[in-house]
């Protein structure tokens, strides 16, 4: 990511300024979100039950590849490194800006800008492009159960209305619906593993799935970007930081949690669908089935009522993903209405919930527009009427996963730069040192992803889309840097105000208090 220079101090906010932090609802409510109430918030955008019933099945399928869960083992160890430097990070600087604002300190208010709409455009994406499976699932459930026949759009359109709606409210309400599906569908999937383990089928309580071996072949590289999407919401808590006690507590804590929980929970997960197949039989059950491989296994190790549940917390679990990821993108509008990179209304927060209502409406507004334009080129008299959700589930997936890998990578060069810039080398050198190792592994993933991108989205070679859709973030990040730099000369003190969030608020009242 290209950096830009900042001046090298940070001076207080002009009153002539874009963003002027008048009142505190320049400001998010703090103490919402203790430790269980910010793991989960954090948790509930990984989608457990989408990863374990939809990334795994495609991964064993597609692309072939028989230890992947290995693969998770070997992702949460790369996703730890870059946690270690990330964590420190966020005991520095409490932003709900969190990427952007980490990158700004160390590579300057101009890469500050450039990633701030890169953050803005991928987890719009990844919200966005589960609604299309969402409507696709829940119109399934209703032709199946109430012999109803709907169009996919009308649930999702009603999801986006409803997630709009809860996006308003306090984040502690949030947190707590947020809770609750999630903790539902967990014990779902761990009942499933009991089972799996309980009756393995021909090759036993098989390791094979571990062996390093089994990580070889042409799919090995789509399946490392298909996995990293799973882990995805983790590094979301940083952008609850203002909204917590403890910040820099409860933030690196919960990172470290949800990481380390993900890690051990996928694993186990994978593992115990190679355990009911057999290790040499997954690669072929998992083609056979599709993304009906966990229910037809569970049909058979715990009937046909344990299925339907099943089926019915896959679509909540992703309505939590779809509500966490709203959250996340209103409170990367808001960091940046407040930083001047949006207009200032998007910097302010909204009556007694504290919740930032314009950055909330903004990706309400964008969902509704995203989905009625899929749902306009649905014409299943022209060819496969599942098209059009699909295409927006793994287009928008794979733009998003893309641009946060993009950002983690810049945020661990930042961390380094950071911490030497401030003279602390030495002390911080093991952090450094795990966050270069992080900067590696993830450009590796990048690198991949960009190469094997027609594979993830299910294009040809020699389709346009190969280029266009990555292209998303290489304009978003173009258009960020632009940005930045021009506001760099127009209006310094805001361009020296990016990524500093509350303290730019803490030093116009200092400055408001000091005597003339």
């Amino acid at each position: 990511m290209t950096t830009g220079s900042s001046s090298p101090s940070r001076p207080a906010a002009d009153s002539g300024g874009i963003s002027t932090f008048k009142g505190q609802d320049r400001a998010l409510r703090a103490n919402r979100l203790g430790t269980p109430g910010l793991l989960l918030s954090v948790l509930a955008a990984t989608a457990p039950l989408m990863v374990v019933a939809g990334v795994m099945p495609t991964t064993f399928g597609v692309m072939g590849v028989e230890g992947q869960p290995l693969l998770f083992v070997v992702l949460g160890a790369v996703l730890a490194l870059f946690g270690v430097g990330y964590a420190e990070m966020s005991r520095h600087v409490h932003n709900a800006g969190a990427f952007y604002a980490y990158i700004s300190r160390g590579l300057g208010g101009t890469a500050g800008a450039g990633s701030a709409l890169v953050a803005l455009v991928a987890y719009s994406a990844l919200q966005v492009g589960i609604y299309g499976i969402f409507g696709f699932e829940v119109s399934g459930l209703f032709a199946t159960y109430l012999d109803i026949e709907l169009a996919w759009w009308v649930p999702a359109l009603l999801a986006v209305v409803l997630v709009g709606v809860l996006g308003r409210l306090k984040i502690d309400l949030n947190a707590r619906v947020l809770g609750v599906l999630l903790l539902v569908e967990v014990v779902l999937v761990v009942v499933f593993d009991v089972a799996a383990v309980s009756d393995p089928g021909p090759q036993g309580l098989s390791l094979h799935a571990f062996d390093p071996g089994t990580l070889s072949g042409a799919g090995i590289g789509t399946a490392l970007c298909f996995c990293v999407a799973a882990f995805l919401g983790f590094e979301q808590a940083p952008v609850y930081a203002e909204e917590t006690s403890r910040p820099h507590v409860l933030v690196p804590r919960v990172m470290f949690l949800a990481v380390g929980g993900i890690a051990v929970f996928y694993t186990v997960s994978c593992w115990a669908l190679t355990v009911v197949t057999g290790p040499a039989a997954i690669v072929g059950t998992a083609r056979k089935q599709s993304a009906g491989l966990l229910f037809f296994l569970t049909e058979d190790l715990l009937g046909h009522t344990f299925t339907d549940v099943l089926h019915v917390l896959f679509v909540t679990g992703m309505f939590a993903a779809m509500l966490s990821f709203h959250n996340v993108v209103a409170r990367y509008a808001f960091a940046m209405g407040r930083e001047g990179l949006l207009p200032a209304a998007f910097g302010r927060t909204s009556g007694a919930s504290g919740a930032p209502g314009a950055g909330s409406l903004l990706q309400s507004a964008i969902s509704l527009l995203v989905v009625a334009a899929f749902a306009l080129t649905d014409d299943g008299a022209a060819g496969d009427p599942t098209a059009p959700v699909l295409h927006l589930f793994t287009w928008m997936g794979n733009v998003g996963a893309l641009g946060v890998t993009l950002l983690m990578a810049a945020a661990s060069v930042s961390v380094i730069v950071f911490f030497v810039r401030r003279g602390a080398a030495g002390p911080q050198f093991w952090r450094l040192a795990a966050s270069g190792l992080a900067t590696v592994a993830l450009a590796v993933i990048i690198g991949y992803t960009v190469k094997d991108f027609d594979v993830l989205v299910g294009s040809g070679p020699d389709s346009v889309l190969n280029w266009l859709l990555p292209g998303i973030i290489g304009l978003a990040l173009l258009a960020g840097l632009v940005h930045g730099r021009v506001l760099r000369f127009r209006n310094p003190e805001a361009h020296a105000r990016i990524g500093l969030g509350n303290e730019a608020f803490q030093l116009e009242r200092e400055a408001e208090r000091a005597p003339s």
